[in-house]
């Protein structure tokens, strides 16, 4: 999570056929076109596209072709456009992942649940349309972020209302097939910076998790705030690969204190070795995780790069840091 998410400006997008829903599960997918011989070490994380991560602009249907042309495995969904796309466009595009062996990442849950209870409540009356257009296209993970901070509520006051909240979402999105990753923001340069901290941690994390008490409940692991919260791989080791939703890779400037790193300035995965990438990584895979796994850098001269320099640094890098785990 980047500091313009922290500071309330950045949205993951929003995120139709049933038929194709278990073609296009990521088990599936791997099933029908598997790896091509040492495209990547054996892992069944999958290397995923999300443009506006690195700062590509992309449509939907852009983001699937340009998956395919520079050989990820996965693509962020768009449940904006699956919602609101002819359902012909819809199916041309899910049969087109399939014959690739593309598979559907995560989708952003599109409730605002950090403000006001009218706006929560809005997005939340919204929420089974947009999780119906999610499974009838064959997504089935839908991914969000906590402010690790708060301004007026204690932490056990914002516990109970992330408790509530939360669960109404996963309520929603395990009936249409859906799971719900959270993810927590680890650098003490956010959860310091306002009156109340709040979850920045794996451990507090799981807590709200049992708290919602829902099984389709679990992680965004992020290789930043895993290094920022001072965590380990034997933390990680704690997890199934059912906790595990999705994953975001990158890596931390050189010559910065760990309390002193700024969440909007990142390094690409394995970029500088101040992050154990391989670790993490590694961790994961001892776990038989299969969760997307995409390029999360906030990294500026990645996104002044043209589309395809930075799709191909992206592959490039992910490639890499795939390889020195299995190494």
């Amino acid at each position: 999570m980047d500091a313009a998410a922290i500071a309330g400006t950045h949205t993951l997008p929003p995120l139709t056929r049933r038929s194709f829903a278990a073609a296009l599960g990521i088990s599936a997918v791997a099933a029908a076109a598997p790896r091509a011989a040492g495209a990547t070490p054996p892992t069944k994380m999958k290397l995923t596209l999300s443009c506006g991560a690195i700062g590509v602009r992309a449509t939907q249907i852009e983001a699937v072709e340009y998956a395919i042309r520079f050989g990820f495995e996965a693509v962020e969904a768009d449940a904006g456009w699956l919602a609101s796309a002819p359902e012909a466009a819809v199916q041309t595009l899910t049969a087109r992942m399939l014959e690739h062996g593309i598979a559907w990442a995560q989708a952003g849950l599109s409730v605002e649940f950090r403000k006001g209870e009218e706006e929560f409540q809005r997005g939340l009356r919204a929420l089974p349309a947009t999780a119906a257009a999610l499974q009838r296209a064959g997504v089935s993970r839908v991914t969000t972020w906590l402010m690790p901070t708060h301004a007026a509520l204690t932490y056990r006051e914002n516990f109970r209302q992330h408790a509530a909240r939360l669960r109404a979402c996963a309520d929603v999105l395990g009936a249409h097939g859906c799971r719900l990753g959270m993810e927590y923001v680890g650098p003490k340069t956010l959860w310091s910076s306002a009156r109340f901290p709040f979850i920045h941690t794996m451990r507090e994390m799981k807590e709200l998790i049992a708290e919602i008490g829902l099984s389709n409940v679990g992680f965004v692991l992020d290789s930043w705030h895993w290094y920022t919260a001072g965590e380990s791989a034997a933390d990680l080791k704690t997890l199934t690969n059912r906790d595990v939703v999705s994953i975001d890779l990158n890596d931390a400037p050189v010559g910065i204190p760990l309390d002193q790193q700024q969440d909007g300035s990142r390094e690409m995965p394995g970029s500088t070795g101040v992050i154990d990438i391989a670790a993490f990584l590694g961790a994961l895979n001892s776990i038989g995780c299969d969760a997307p796994a995409r390029c999360e850098p906030f990294n500026a001269p990645l996104r002044a790069m043209a589309p395809d320099q930075a799709l191909g640094a992206t592959i490039a890098s992910l490639r890499r840091v795939f390889a020195r785990a299995a190494g």
